[in-house]
Parts: structure tokens; sequence; C-alpha cells
């Protein structure tokens, strides 16, 4: 804890500003319905990724994993997740997406 990771991507020139301030080693899945719940891993690098944080690990056999940070306890912790107290796992932005996308599968 405490070290500063910085990303290597590049964005107009400048090396982007660390990721987050406080590097952990190691990583616990924290995503309820993720089939790796609950199971820690060795972090590689913290990096944006497809405009969200992401967390690279090494699984099993040095397998390398990728998942996004928000789905770990490395995570700043959702102010939703904290005023739901577990009585709810989706936001209702979320579910209208979800929503919309359906819609457009079944037409």
């Amino acid at each position: 804890m405490g070290k500063i990771l910085w990303c290597g991507m590049r964005e107009k020139g400048q090396l982007n500003a660390p990721l987050m301030t406080r590097v952990r080693q190691r990583i616990r899945v924290t995503h309820p319905f993720h089939p790796l719940y609950n199971q820690e891993f060795e972090v590689v690098n913290y990096r944006k990724g497809w405009a969200r944080e992401v967390v690279d690990c090494r699984g099993e056999g040095d397998r390398l994993i990728t998942l996004p940070l928000a789905w770990t306890d490395a995570a700043e912790v959702d102010p939703f997740v904290v005023l739901s107290a577990g009585r709810s796992y989706f936001r209702v932005e979320d579910l209208v997406l979800l929503a919309e996308m359906l819609e457009r599968v079944g037409s």
C-alpha cells in the first residue's frame, strides 16, 4: 500500500495520471454474480481500458485475468451500494439500459 502505479498509456501525448494512489498487491473479486466471487488474486497492473478502470491479475497457472476495478475490493465504495444496504444490486439507469438493449434484440 502507499505506492503509486503509473498507467503507461498515453493520451494526447501526455502520460496519464495514476489510476489509484493506494495500490494493492492482491485484490478480491466482490461482484456477487462473478464465477470468481470472493477469490483473491495477485495484482499485475492497474490500467484504463475501454473507458473504465481495470485490474490485471495473475490467476491459476499464471493465466492473466482482467477485471473491471469496480468488481473488486480495490474500488472506491459506490454510494448507491452503501445506501441500498444490500437490498438492490441494480441501479435504475442500469435496468432502463438493459430493457432498451433487450427491446433492440427482440425486434
